[in-house]
């Protein structure tokens, strides 16, 4: 191939590429949907559930069109809103991300934090998730209002899941909650809510980063659905083949989406949510839209 046509071939790819970049930062990052499901895992006679998860916001008050997404999602009349963490980028994004849920925090609700709801972004280089994860051996110092987000949600009587259980009754189903704090940061302590199921209950993990020694631990204990996020479903992903990385040690391929997991004897549904956002130094996505997931629990067949 003479010179020419390599220079030409060159100036292609480089425009190929910053039409994608483009792209994922200005039309597909903000793409927002609703991925909706359906599982059968309640009592024959029981009256369905529709459960609003919702994940990896990483909101700053400038974000007008993912505000405007999250403000739109009380017209979904939701039983039980589920937030996986992740949920705000600065410190001045705490009243933004309370008034844009707005209505939703009428609705019962259950939450965990993320690292992200710990300590603001870090400038980091994109290309080291393909081979890494971003995960610290222990957990960093903080520098967002945490205690104020957690005050402010369990105020409006949201269940506080960090490492903790708790019960709701909601349309006569009494649901089991067990909870992680954030895994990819070692902040997770298992052991203070591990133990066998909730008896006459629909037993339902929540955990921010979705680690295998998570999943494991509450599909053994009987755990029926877990809701987990952090992955941002890869964020980058190939289309037809998908996520190249899950920032965590589960498998790529289960970077997004509804899944049986099993452990043991045992399986657990697992949703793991694509998330909203991203990080402000990472803004854009590819074949990978941002989305919440509205997850219909319906009675089992007879």
């Amino acid at each position: 191939m003479s010179g020419a046509l390599l220079g030409r071939a060159a100036l292609g790819a480089a425009a190929f590429g910053a039409s994608c970049v483009a792209y994922g930062t200005f039309v597909e990052s903000a793409a927002y949907r609703v991925r909706r499901a359906t599982i059968g895992v309640l009592a024959p006679d029981a009256e369905a559930l529709r459960v609003l998860h919702i994940s990896d916001a990483h909101l700053l008050p400038w974000y007008r069109r993912r505000r405007a997404f999250l403000e739109s999602l009380s017209g979904l009349d939701s039983d039980l809103v589920v937030s996986t963490g992740d949920s705000i980028a600065s410190p001045d994004a705490l009243e933004p991300l309370l008034g844009s849920l707005g209505r939703l925090l009428d609705a019962p609700g259950v939450f965990v934090f993320g690292s992200n709801d710990y300590r603001s972004p870090r400038l980091k280089n994109p290309a080291k998730y393909l081979w890494k994860t971003t995960s610290k051996g222990a957990p960093q110092a903080s520098d967002l209002p945490t205690e104020q987000l957690r005050a402010a949600l369990t105020a409006r009587g949201w269940l506080d899941l960090n490492d903790r259980r708790g019960e709701l009754t909601i349309r006569g189903q009494r649901l089991a909650f067990r909870g992680t704090d954030d895994a990819h940061e070692h902040r997770d302590h298992y052991e203070a809510v591990a133990g066998p199921a909730e008896p006459g209950a629909l037993n339902v993990g929540v955990t921010h980063a979705p680690y295998l020694r998570l999943l494991d631990a509450m599909t053994n204990d009987g755990v029926e659905v877990i809701f987990a996020g952090h992955t941002h479903g890869g964020q980058v992903c190939v289309p037809i083949h998908g996520a190249l990385t899950s920032n965590c040690d589960l498998p790529p391929r289960l970077a997004k989406g509804l899944f049986r997991h099993a452990s043991g004897h045992a399986t657990s549904w697992v949703n793991v949510s694509a998330g909203l956002g991203m990080s402000p130094y990472a803004p854009f996505r590819f074949a990978c839209p941002p989305e919440v997931t509205l997850l219909t629990l319906a009675p089992r067949a007879a």
